[in-house]
């Protein structure tokens, strides 16, 4: 079974995706944000990350070259729905340019999504 972290600063988009992922078969652990995605993946790596870019105390994009740097083979997906002040595609191509395998808007296709992980994984 493949270990998916999902980091998502917001609870009811984080519960929804994690029921909807569990339900695919997947074992999933879950942070509500870049720090603490960064302290689960060292205790426990995945198989896969599924990122939220805009979240406190250390963002998706922070998270992400952290967990890049540190462990170069990691692979992510990134989701953002932007934030008032900025676009949802510039995160996107931020987290894609630290090496994101694959972005998705808000609200997140989750199809589309669902496809990528079982691509990533390879069930």
């Amino acid at each position: 079974m493949a270990k998916l972290l999902l980091v998502e600063g917001d609870e009811q988009v984080r519960t929804m995706l994690g029921e909807t992922l569990r339900d695919e078969g997947y074992d999933v652990v879950e942070a509500v944000n870049g720090r603490e995605a960064v302290e689960r993946y060292r205790d426990c790596p995945c198989d896969l990350v599924i990122m939220d870019i805009i979240m406190p105390e250390k963002d998706g994009v922070e998270a992400i070259h952290a967990l890049r740097r540190e462990f170069p083979d990691t692979k992510v997906i990134a989701i953002s729905g932007g934030s008032p002040h900025i676009k949802g595609d510039y995160l996107l191509g931020t987290a894609q340019a630290l090496g994101a395998i694959k972005t998705f808007a808000k609200p997140v296709d989750i199809a589309g999504l669902l496809e990528t992980v079982e691509e990533v994984v390879g069930r």
